[in-house]
């Protein structure tokens, strides 16, 4: 099945059925022999959820009636054909005819003159994309951009902005391998340009890599880490010997760096979902790093825990992802308005919990990958108020000692979005 067709799935498991990209796309990737054909698609795809309401409304505006049900597929092949000749340096003429190559290919022989018609109609008339609306301006829905507004008066155009840049590949060094300054000498005898991140392990890529083109990364000399991600380990501090629990721990980069930190500690790393604690293994196995994990809910500790309390617990609790939007851009249209107020409730209910199964004297790092008050600054505001035991330690890192936590914005130092909150439990109440 050529190239398009693929790309035509994925997008509409997307925006049909829910799913996320991340999953979709290596679905489709499967049917591909060649890297370059496999990041042509990843580049469609990507490119397609960045640039959608704009293209669209082109797609529309060349269609007679909307195309429905089972012809779906076909309105998301239309939007891969619009993508590649507003969007791509692919010649027309050949961005044309294989997007009506893989109508046939979907079974839609029928379909195949509409397909041509439009996307022939769109190059003809080359027109600028509409910029009607903010929707349209900035290819962001209504409802975020409202949020982002009232959150990021001065900001918001410039958060959405560093929200469509293509992100930067972040390393992790790993300590017990290498120091960085080592790590980067070996980069830079490969000629692969690098620098040092603000975190004491971080590494910033001057372009991306296949990770197999990196100095012994299948022998877990580095991993592939956000810049702001990495803070989490470091910000909890563990120390030798301590009983750590990472509550939401999958995919496991966490719950690593922690055991590169500091190799004697218990780490207990669960995960709701069963699928993604193999991938915590994965990443324990290559790095010969080792933890136990359990697959339960974080909410629920004493259904699946017998031990006692935690030293330290790392909390990094289901959120709305909006910090990560330049790398998931199928966020903006999988999440809806009224999922934040949900997700606030749900990262109350693991705090709270989370909050009993830490010992006196102990540490409880609270972060998310989103970007809006309601799941940080106020969700930490409101737990500070009810919980007479938890005080709110200031981090250097902060915009200011007046902020509660650190609210990192997307392209910060290069970062994704993220947000910080480290709490202590007083010794006694």
């Amino acid at each position: 099945m050529n190239l398009r067709a693929l790309a035509a799935k994925a997008i509409f498991e997307v925006l049909e059925k829910g799913v996320s990209l991340s999953v979709a796309l290596p679905e489709q990737q499967k049917h591909l022999a060649s890297g370059k054909d496999k990041a042509l698609l990843a580049e469609l795809c990507y490119g397609v959820m960045r640039t959608l309401p704009q293209i669209e409304k082109r797609i529309s505006e060349c269609l007679a009636k909307p195309l429905k049900g089972k012809q779906r597929i076909i309105h998301q092949l239309l939007i891969i054909g619009c993508y590649q000749l507003y969007f791509t340096r692919i010649p027309s003429h050949a961005a044309i005819s294989e997007t009506a190559e893989a109508c046939r290919q979907l079974k839609f022989e029928g379909m195949v003159k509409v397909v041509n018609g439009v996307l022939r109609n769109i190059q003809r008339q080359l027109s600028p994309l509409s910029t009607e609306s903010d929707t349209l301006s900035y290819n962001t829905p209504a409802w975020l951009i409202k949020r982002l507004k009232e959150a990021y008066p001065e900001q918001w155009q410039d958060i959405i902005q560093q929200s469509h840049e293509r992100p930067p590949m972040w390393l992790r060094n790993n300590r017990l391998s290498q120091s960085r300054t080592e790590y980067l000498a070996a980069l830079a005898e490969l000629d692969i340009e690098a620098s040092e991140g603000s975190s004491a392990d971080a590494i910033l890529l001057a372009h991306p890599k296949d990770v197999a083109t990196l100095p012994r990364f299948h022998e877990g000399a580095a991993s592939v880490q956000d810049g702001a991600a990495q803070w989490a380990a470091t910000l909890l501090a563990p120390q030798a010997n301590e009983l750590i629990l990472d509550a939401c721990a999958a995919p496991g980069g966490k719950s690593s760096h922690l055991l590169e930190l500091e190799p004697s500690i218990k780490l207990v790393a669960v995960d709701f979902d069963a699928k993604r604690l193999e991938r915590v293994q994965q990443n324990l196995d290559r790095l010969s790093l080792k933890a136990e994990l359990i697959h339960g809910d974080a909410a629920n500790i004493g259904s699946w825990w017998q031990g006692g309390l935690f030293d330290r617990i790392l909390l990094d609790a289901p959120c709305s992802a909006t910090g990560v939007i330049r790398r998931h851009p199928d966020i903006k249209w999988l999440r809806k308005n009224h999922d934040i107020e949900e997700l606030a409730q749900l990262q109350l209910q693991i705090l709270d919990h989370c909050w009993k199964w830490l010992k006196p004297g102990g540490t409880l790092l609270y972060a998310t990958c989103s970007i809006l008050p309601q799941e940080n600054r106020d969700q930490i505001s409101a737990f500070l108020d009810r919980t007479a035991d938890a005080k709110l330690d200031i981090l250097a890192q902060q915009n200011s000692p007046q902020d509660i936590g650190w609210q990192i914005t997307p392209g910060q130092d290069n970062m994704d979005g993220f947000y910080y909150a480290r709490l202590l439990k007083a010794t006694h109440k």
